[in-house]
């Protein structure tokens, strides 16, 4: 039972990182004026900062979630 906590808890961790990647590539793109120009976002170059960070907290959280120990 505690292995498959473990393999379920780690797809879950992963999901979560790659969803805050796409939040913040969705952010970036907004902030940039690029896409999704509809919204307070838009042209916010503040928002392409938060989306830089989200995205890299995202990365560090996928390879967390696949490198630790099992």
């Amino acid at each position: 039972m505690n292995s498959l906590f473990n393999v379920v808890m780690r797809i879950v961790s992963s999901l979560l990182g790659l969803l805050m990647v796409a939040m913040g590539g969705i952010w970036i793109l907004q902030g940039l004026n690029i896409a999704f120009r509809v919204g307070f976002m838009v042209g916010d170059k503040q928002w392409v900062l938060w989306g830089a960070i989200l995205a890299l907290v995202g990365m560090a959280q996928v390879v967390w979630s696949n490198t630790r120990a099992r």
